[in-house]
């Protein structure tokens, strides 16, 4: 960019008849920083005044210049008082001085306005991104140990302001770059560590690794394994497993979506289930099982869900939850034999005397350990009639014969059962 000075072999006359005078192109030379002439006006003109001279009452004649032109070329070659050098002026903060300025500084790429918010902006950003980065640190390692994220009382004033402010706090004890940047030290606007920002983060974990299941998954076959319980805030949640064999042949099961649901219907179930699977490109028609337990909305054989999802696959067969069925064997096995459910109703009542008061909890606890008999204790000093006929019932049970022996019974059972449950 510069003024335009264009050369001709013959500037044209003007003036008076007698002393015609004409432009020279000598003095491009001269003058040629913001110099420039317009041969359809036959006039001079000052580029950066042009350009930066905004204001028509800075000194008068200001629009010789710019608008109007300059033409009178007999003022040009008149000594110290050349129109060219009265128009630059003496004075280093003159109009034209100060234009030529502004014109150097536009010239000057490194200190454009996007150039210096550029700077301004990386810096920024970098910032930006290792709050971001501390927040998801903290968010994984919070969610990877199935602790709480926040606290009873946030306010800059509690002692305790829940696990993810706390252990923000602690890493930037350890960090004095991220130190400098989080908590207290962030800008209001980008603190990144809002319960909205928190929710998203887990949210976009959750995201990639449902993707990385569904890169497993590929386009091989797989089943699916469903239940459904209420959370502590009484909403009704259902939980959707997904089992497959990976491209090293292994058989994998992986936790992959928990979803609320508005009600336990089959239909709404179903919808739900098949809104998971589309959104993740998982075809209906690669399902080859369908594990739930023994509820009457998910097992019935004509319209209940895995009735649902057999007419829309005809190879989605529906196995009872073995786990499941392992539990009910168990429960209806001790509900037939009569010593083993005699067994477990005296446990119950063993537990609910003893564990009715904390102390004597630990006491029974340190009478295991030295061979002190608690309840021969109890039953002689009791405080009152009932602890004493509680613990003289409990002692006549617990030094019996039968429940001595369906007690070793059990426990060899149960050890059994747990690693076939393990297993299942």
């Amino acid at each position: 960019m510069g003024p335009y000075q264009i050369r001709l072999s013959k500037y044209p006359f003007s003036g008076s008849e007698k002393h015609p005078r004409r432009f020279q192109a000598s003095w491009f030379v001269q003058f040629g920083y913001w110099l420039e002439y317009s041969p359809s006006k036959d006039a001079a003109y000052c580029l950066p005044c042009y350009l930066f001279t905004m204001k028509a009452s800075q000194r008068s004649r200001w629009d010789v210049f710019t608008v109007m032109g300059f033409k009178n070329w007999k003022k040009i070659k008149n000594g110290k008082h050349c129109a060219f050098l009265n128009h630059i002026g003496e004075d280093p903060c003159s109009c034209h001085n100060n234009a030529v300025k502004y014109c150097e500084d536009l010239l000057k790429q490194s200190q454009h306005i996007d150039k210096v918010m550029n700077a301004q902006s990386s810096e920024q950003i970098l910032n930006n991104r290792l709050r971001v980065k501390t927040s998801i640190d903290v968010v994984r390692w919070l969610a990877f140990q199935g602790c709480a994220f926040r606290g009873h009382d946030e306010t800059l004033d509690s002692k305790n302001r829940g696990n993810f402010l706390e252990m923000l706090k602690l890493l930037a004890s350890y960090n004095d770059k991220v130190g400098k940047l989080v908590l207290k030290n962030a800008p209001k606007s980008s603190k990144y560590t809002s319960p909205q920002i928190q929710k998203e983060i887990l949210e976009v974990l959750a995201k990639k690794v449902r993707n990385k299941i569904r890169e497993d998954v590929e386009d091989s076959r797989f089943c699916i394994i469903v239940d459904e319980t209420r959370d502590e805030s009484k909403r009704e949640q259902m939980a959707i497993i997904l089992r497959f064999v990976d491209v090293d042949g292994f058989i994998q099961e992986r936790f992959f979506d928990l979803v609320h649901v508005k009600d336990t219907s089959t239909l709404t179930l179903k919808n739900e289930i098949s809104a998971i699977l589309s959104r993740h490109c998982l075809d209906i028609q690669n399902i080859r099982g369908q594990g739930y337990d023994g509820a009457s909305n998910m097992h019935g054989e004509w319209n209940r869900l895995q009735a649902l999802f057999l007419k829309d696959c005809p190879y989605a067969y529906y196995v009872h939850c073995f786990a499941h069925r392992l539990q009910l064997a168990l429960v209806a096995a001790s509900r037939e034999v009569v010593s083993v459910h005699e067994f477990f109703s005296n446990l119950n009542f063993i537990i609910n005397v003893v564990g009715v008061s904390c102390k004597r909890h630990d006491e029974l606890q340190a009478a295991q350990a030295t061979h002190i008999t608690l309840l021969e204790t109890i039953i002689k000093e009791g405080s009152t009639y009932s602890q004493r006929g509680d613990a003289n019932a409990v002692y006549k049970m617990i030094t019996s014969f039968q429940f001595i022996f369906i007690l070793h019974l059990m426990k060899e059972i149960m050890g059994i059962t747990d690693v076939l449950c393990q297993v299942l």
